[in-house]
């Protein structure tokens, strides 16, 4: 896909765009068949985040009155793995605030907690633990972590307006790291941060050069109290469009709808799969209440379109 091509998606009206979205589904088609798979997250520690990140009720200066908790226990993580694995989920994501979780303490508390849930359940069990080094994840792949998360949010061009804390090539030489320890990885972004067009292609064109294996898309929840409050909401047409450019331009990658899901795309949700999105987080997201399991398992079943067994 050339540049012509991506912007042009974003000119289209109602009616135009349903032929793309043919395209767009039958590449989710020929990749992933009629099978979606369902991701689970967990907030294991909250709040009392060192970064600026603006979108972000966890940062330093927000004043959205995030939780603010210490690392869970061993066994609520567990616990709440296996309710994950009983709601149908594939992936089973443990989510930690902060810059990286760097202490001794906290990083063997989490060695420990993976090996528990792969003892516990077959679920494959994800990590999203901020800017850390290749010898924990390291020790993360051996603990049994199939997959480590960690956004580049957006654009090189746009992040210092996002983010002034650390840095894009931070967030790069991570995700770098994650495969050099054998970790498949899932990295995408936050849209409608007040991004362009433009700045979106350059988020695609950093994922494709990183060869990331999966690519949550999550759009903005402007929430009172963080640096993007007054950010509108992106339209439910402007989502779609967002997400077959990316299914366009990614065939064969894993596209997950995350964050912002509900908000953003109400009433059209369940057209993110003629978009060519092939999986869902489901449950609650990391501060802000998310779907029922339940109620993306019936949409799955309305569409005849099938929950993915563990991958």
């Amino acid at each position: 896909m050339r540049y012509a091509e991506w912007e042009a998606i974003f000119r289209l009206n109602w009616a135009q765009l349903w032929p793309r979205l043919g395209e767009a589904s039958a590449l989710r088609e020929r990749h992933f068949g009629a099978r979606v798979s369902l991701c689970v997250i967990i907030n294991a520690k909250s709040g009392l985040c060192s970064e600026d990140c603006a979108f972000c009720s966890q940062a330093a200066a927000s004043r959205a009155g995030a939780p603010r908790y210490p690392l869970l226990g061993r066994d609520e993580l567990v616990a709440a793995a296996q309710q994950a694995a009983a709601a149908g989920a594939a992936r089973f994501s443990l989510v930690t605030s902060g810059r990286g979780i760097i202490s001794p303490q906290e990083q063997k508390a989490i060695l420990k907690a993976v090996a528990a849930i792969r003892r516990a359940t077959p679920i494959q069990v994800c990590a999203s633990l901020g800017i850390v080094g290749q010898e924990f994840l390291s020790d993360l792949k051996a603990a049994g972590v199939y997959r480590y998360h960690h956004n580049l949010e957006t654009a090189p061009s746009f992040f210092p307006r996002i983010c002034s804390t650390h840095t894009f090539a931070e967030r790069v030489a991570t995700i770098e790291a994650a495969k050099e320890a054998g970790l498949t990885v899932c990295a995408g972004g936050i849209l409608g941060l007040g991004e362009s067009v433009a700045q979106r292609w350059e988020l695609a064109q950093s994922l494709k050069e990183l060869e990331v294996e999966a690519i949550p898309l999550n759009f903005l929840h402007p929430l009172p109290g963080t640096g993007l409050e007054a950010r509108p909401l992106l339209s439910p047409l402007e989502a779609l469009k967002i997400i077959v450019a990316f299914r366009l331009f990614f065939p064969d990658r894993s596209l997950i709808i995350c964050g912002g899901r509900q908000v953003t795309l109400r009433s059209l949700a369940p057209l993110v799969f003629a978009a060519g999105a092939d999986a869902l987080m489901t449950g609650d997201y990391l501060t802000t209440k998310g779907r029922l399991p339940e109620d993306d398992r019936q949409v799955l079943k309305d569409l005849d379109l099938k929950l993915a067994g563990k991958e």
